[in-house]
């Protein structure tokens, strides 16, 4: 069976912008460990005048053996504060869920680390585990796309190894509203009215009420600076007008149960309007978490919602393959130099 043959056998859960504030407890109370030799390491964006300060995480090329990283009581295998090894490493900016966390494809920024690639991912703030002050307005859909060219700006003027980073290979991923974000980030315009059914009408969420009154907030203009764009299961406001200024390579993916806003008919508006074909993928028997990184047993009784697969479906072995799937078009587009992984 071919690798697309296995993701099209393969997870289940719904509901507009929730359950995702369990992330956190997926960071905060042990999630299955990585799987490869990666640096680890806490960053803070500052905060300027166009936002308050961004934290999150980077995952880079690390020369020596993993170890436990307790994160209390998160595990991981890596190596905390690991000196970055290599030179002209390409960077990927990650954006996550509705509600989510930095850490919550930690298993895929760990393949890409032990790959060659530098990872970058972000809290977004007034959407994350931690504060969901603004998750039900239009403003927090607004500010995504600013919130990750700030980390990148950080990434490649501020952080303190950039002088590691080439500067002209950056990446994307990015996952339900995080996939959202990122088709923003590389030119794509919204259209609030195209989906009736996130805001039926007797919804109080407040960005249903900014729907009905026409208060949406200008779109941010694109990062040219992304060369290609992993979108997950992204939530979707987007017809082929909206997606026509989308010009880098996009490798799209779709849950078949959905979840969250999102179902298998909205990506797949995604992939019909793209300008150019996606390197398209279909996780059968898949709900919207399944692209989260695997629950370990304590994470799985906490947060059950973002845990729970349909019958047969295999998170872990699902990831062996998803993880491959996103390092292969990284490549393909972003292409580790010959000097990621050697000391520079």
């Amino acid at each position: 069976m071919t690798s697309t043959g296995f993701i099209s056998r393969l997870h289940a859960r719904p509901g507009f912008g929730s359950a995702f504030r369990w992330l956190s407890t997926a960071a905060l109370c042990c999630a299955a460990t990585l799987a490869h030799a990666a640096g680890f390491a806490f960053i803070e964006v500052p905060a300027d005048q166009v936002g308050p300060a961004l934290r999150g995480a980077v995952w880079s090329p690390c020369s020596t053996p993993p170890g436990r990283i307790d994160l209390a009581p998160l595990v991981l295998q890596g190596t905390r504060d690991c000196p970055v090894t290599g030179s002209g490493l390409p960077l990927v900016v990650v954006s996550h869920g509705a509600g989510g966390s930095a850490l919550g494809h930690h298993d895929t920024a760990a393949a890409l680390a032990d790959a060659g690639y530098v990872v970058a991912a972000i809290h977004h703030p007034g959407d994350n585990f931690q504060d969901m002050s603004r998750q039900g307005h239009l403003s927090a859909f607004a500010t995504r796309p600013v919130d990750i060219k700030r980390l990148t700006d950080y990434m490649l003027g501020a952080w303190p190894q950039r002088a590691q980073l080439d500067a002209g290979k950056v990446g994307f991923f990015g996952f339900s509203r995080g996939g959202y974000t990122g088709l923003v980030a590389t030119g794509a315009v919204p259209d609030w009215m195209l989906r009736p059914d996130l805001c039926p009408p007797l919804s109080t969420r407040p960005l249903c009420g900014e729907i009905r009154r026409n208060e949406i907030p200008a779109t941010p203009a694109p990062d040219a600076r992304i060369k290609a764009a992993v979108i997950v299961d992204p939530l979707s406001v987007f017809d082929a007008k909206g997606l026509r200024q989308v010009g880098v390579p996009v490798q799209l993916w779709a849950s078949a149960l959905g979840g969250d806003g999102v179902t298998l008919n909205s990506v797949e508006t995604v992939r019909q309007g793209l300008p150019r074909a996606p390197d398209w993928h279909l996780a059968t028997n898949a709900g919207h978490y399944a692209f989260l990184a695997p629950c370990s047993p304590a994470l799985a009784e906490v947060a059950p919602d973002i845990c729970r697969d349909a019958p047969g479906f295999d998170r872990v072995a699902f990831h062996q393959v998803f993880n491959a799937h996103v390092v292969q078009f990284f490549q393909r587009h972003i292409p580790a130099s010959a000097a990621a992984g050697k000391a520079p």
